[in-house]
């Protein structure tokens, strides 16, 4: 009995510890490569507030509602941003009701236009993404700031305007609550 328990003893030390997670934490795994500075460009698509990652290209708001057309944005989102079954792109409601009581519509609350630029150019059309050309986006953002009312129809938007658009929200985009010691966090929150 007792070289039985000798060899299982062996067995789970010389099988089992090459598996466990100390090898794991070594410097290298042997799997894949260190990605090539191309590589890591090529996945940095992020857009800032400055635009200064944004893409040559241009794009108006009548070219905008050509592609929303052709692009088929009209089957999720409706005719001009309303009435689909995705997120409506565009307020029902008046420029006199405050930003917040309005829907959540991207075009309106974003905080600058180009977030509005880098959505629909990482997330849209749902199920191909990535698949419009810097200029389609260009005027599809064109078209959605205009629908709502932010810009004026023959704004040209490229790399130098976009970032300069004032958008609706303004100052009060993560603009802090008053709060004062022993009061609730906000009004209305139970904790």
């Amino acid at each position: 009995m007792g070289s039985l328990r000798l060899v299982t003893i062996l067995l789970l030390t010389t099988v089992g510890l090459p598996g466990s997670p100390a090898f794991a934490q070594s410097p290298t795994y042997g799997v894949g490569r260190t990605p090539t500075a191309e590589e890591i460009r090529r996945m940095d698509i992020s857009i800032g507030p400055t635009g200064e990652e944004l893409p040559p290209g241009r794009g108006t708001a009548k070219e905008g509602a050509l592609v929303f057309e052709q692009k088929a944005c009209i089957a999720c989102h409706g005719a001009a941003g309303l009435g689909g079954l995705a997120p409506a792109l565009q307020s029902k409601k008046g420029q006199d009701v405050p930003i917040w009581e309005r829907e959540r519509i991207l075009p309106l609350r974003a905080p600058f236009a180009t977030t509005v630029w880098d959505f629909i150019n990482r997330g849209m059309p749902v199920g191909n993404e990535g698949t419009l050309t810097p200029d389609e986006v260009y005027a599809l953002t064109a078209y959605l700031l205009f629908v709502n009312k932010v810009i004026p129809e023959d704004l040209v938007l490229d790399k130098q305007s976009l970032p300069k658009v004032k958008m609706p929200i303004g100052d009060d985009y993560a603009k802090l609550h008053e709060w004062k010691p022993n009061t609730p966090r906000l009004e209305g929150y139970p904790y």
